[in-house]
C-alpha cells in the first residue's frame, strides 16, 4: 500500500472511518465567566478531567470581577436554539450540564429538545442566586424552571441558599419532579444532602477545606456530576463521584492567591 494511502485519507474514506472513536460527549449549556472560574470554562475542564469531550451552548456572556458581576448580556432565544440543533445534528450527547439560564424563552428552547429526547434528561445547576446571596435571575424564569425544566432533570444540584428559595424541607424538594436532588453545603458545609423522588434524605459526608478559593466549586460539581453520567454512572454514584473530585480540587488550589486579597479565588482545574 502506498504511504499516503494512509497519511493523506480524509474523513470520508475507509481508512478513516475503521479508525474513528468517539468519546463520551457532555453538552455545557451555560454562561462564561471571563475569569475561569465558573460556568462554561469550569465545565469544559471538568469534562475533560474526567476523559470526557465537552461541547458547549452559550446562554451568557457577562463581565465580571471577582466581588461583582458588572455586565450581562443574555444570548437570544435563536441563538441558543441553533447552538443547540447545529450540534444536535452532528453528534449524540451522552449528558447535558444545564447552568445560567437568562430568561424563560432559553428555558423553553431547552425542553422542547429534551421532551422528544433530542437532549438527555439534564444536570440542572439553578443559578438563582450569586455566590455572595443576591438574586441572580427573575422570578419569571424560577417559575419556568420550575414548570419545564426541574422535572425533566436527572439531577438537580441547588446550594442551601437556592434549596431554602426552592422549599423549606426535603419534600419539596423532591415535589420538583427530578430524579435525584443534591443540595450542595456550598461555603458554609462541607456536607451534602441526597433528596429522593420519594422525599427521604441522606447525607452525603465530605472534608471541610479551609480555603476562600471557591469560586466556580458548584459549576465544577454539576459538571463533575454531568461526566460521571455520560461515562455511564447512575446519578447517586455520580454525586459521590463529584464530591471527591471537587474536594481534591479545592484541595489543590487551597492556597491560591489569584485574585484580590479576601475575594473569591477559582476552584483549580488543574487536574
Amino acid at each position: 500500500m502506498h504511504l499516503c494511502s494512509l497519511a493523506c485519507a480524509g474523513p470520508g474514506s475507509a481508512v478513516w472511518h475503521d479508525r474513528r472513536v468517539q468519546p463520551p460527549i457532555a453538552l455545557a449549556v451555560a454562561a462564561h465567566d471571563p475569569l475561569g472560574g465558573a460556568g462554561l470554562a469550569a465545565d469544559l475542564t471538568t469534562f475533560a478531567a474526567h476523559g470526557v469531550h465537552g461541547m458547549v451552548a452559550v446562554t451568557t456572556v457577562t463581565a465580571q470581577r471577582f466581588g461583582s458581576v458588572e455586565r450581562v448580556e443574555p444570548t437570544s432565544p435563536e441563538l441558543l436554539a441553533a447552538q443547540l440543533d447545529a450540534i444536535l445534528s452532528e453528534v449524540a450527547v451522552d449528558a447535558v450540564k444545564i447552568g445560567l439560564l437568562s430568561s424563560a424563552d432559553h428555558i423553553s428552547v431547552l425542553a422542547e429538545r429534551i421532551a422528544p429526547g433530542r437532549l438527555p434528561p439534564p444536570v440542572v445547576d439553578p443559578v438563582l442566586v450569586t455566590g455572595w446571596g443576591e438574586r441572580f435571575v427573575s422570578e419569571e424564569v424560577e417559575a419556568a424552571a420550575r414548570e419545564l425544566l426541574f422535572p425533566v432533570a436527572a439531577v438537580l444540584t441547588p446550594n442551601r441558599a437556592e434549596a431554602a428559595l426552592l422549599g423549606p424541607d426535603p419534600a419539596d424538594l423532591a415535589a420538583l419532579g427530578s430524579g435525584l436532588v443534591v443540595v450542595t453545603g456550598g461555603q458554609a458545609e462541607a456536607n451534602d444532602l441526597l433528596v429522593a423522588p420519594d422525599g427521604s434524605v441522606t447525607e452525603l459526608s465530605g472534608e471541610w477545606i479551609d480555603t476562600g478559593n471557591v469560586r466556580g466549586s458548584g459549576c465544577t460539581f454539576a459538571a463533575s456530576i454531568t461526566a460521571r453520567l455520560a461515562l455511564g454512572d447512575e446519578p447517586t454514584v455520580a454525586a459521590r463521584t463529584a464530591k471527591e473530585f471537587v474536594a481534591a480540587r479545592l484541595r489543590d488550589s487551597a492556597d491560591w492567591s489569584t485574585g484580590p486579597e479576601g475575594s473569591a479565588g477559582p476552584v483549580s482545574h488543574l487536574a
